[in-house]
């Protein structure tokens, strides 16, 4: 999940403005799709360790329910942090929509 903030915070143009030069909206649009595609390569990558983590405890190769637990935790809040995400950006956009032009 800090690799999403992380991420999230690279969207943010007014950062890179500050004391450089101004990305162009090319530049911009495509470190945001950067920015989302690896959050959800991240999010993929958790819910794949908790599959795993899960699936070697029903089979009692994991006696150590306590980290499956932890990892299936991170899972499910990295999960409602992305679905979170995604309802603000979808908000966001129908808002511009909305706007008298």
């Amino acid at each position: 999940m800090s690799t999403l903030f992380s991420n999230i915070s690279q969207v943010n143009p007014t950062q890179q403005m500050i004391g450089n030069a101004p990305i162009t909206p090319k530049e911009a649009q495509t470190n945001f799709a950067d920015t989302l595609k690896g959050a959800i390569e991240n999010l993929n990558n958790v819910q794949l360790e908790s599959d795993k983590a899960t699936e070697a405890l029903a089979a009692g190769n994991i006696d150590d329910l306590h980290n499956v637990m932890i990892t299936a935790q991170k899972s499910s809040i990295t999960l409602e942090a992305t679905v979170q995400i995604q309802k603000k950006v979808i908000d966001a956009y129908n808002e511009i929509m909305r706007m008298q032009v």
